[in-house]
């Protein structure tokens, strides 16, 4: 399954409220994502404000279409914006900038040999 890695920023004067707001998702959001393919997701906050996240999607912008036609979304999303700076009045969930993955360490080892000879070979 694909993964993606993903960016926001928090507003510093904002992140212990978003903090507390990801500690009781609405149920009904949580459902909408996992109803329309988001898996394995998480975030992860700096203590700058810098937002991390991680999700497992067959395709994202599908999983991000079926989310935005959701209500839930809509009221979540619209909660969420004010938390964060530089996505230019988009949603949250439209406005993150993706990062390319450069290393993973199970699609390394996968193609790795399994043969001892094979493998002083390449080192």
């Amino acid at each position: 399954m694909p993964r993606y890695c993903f960016c926001l920023q928090v507003r510093p004067d904002r992140m212990e409220e978003y903090v507390e707001r990801h500690r009781a998702v609405w149920p009904e959001m949580l459902a909408a994502l996992r109803d329309t393919g988001w898996r394995r997701y998480s975030l992860f906050l700096r203590e700058d404000g810098l937002l991390v996240g991680y999700v497992e999607a067959d395709d994202l912008e599908a999983a991000q279409a079926a989310m935005a036609r959701t209500e839930v979304n809509t009221r979540w999303q619209s909660q969420m914006a004010d938390f964060f700076t530089g996505i230019d009045g988009r949603p949250p969930d439209e406005g993150f900038l993706l990062l390319t993955e450069v290393f993973n360490l199970d699609d390394q080892l996968a193609a790795a040999p399994r043969n001892p000879d094979e493998q002083k070979e390449m080192m």
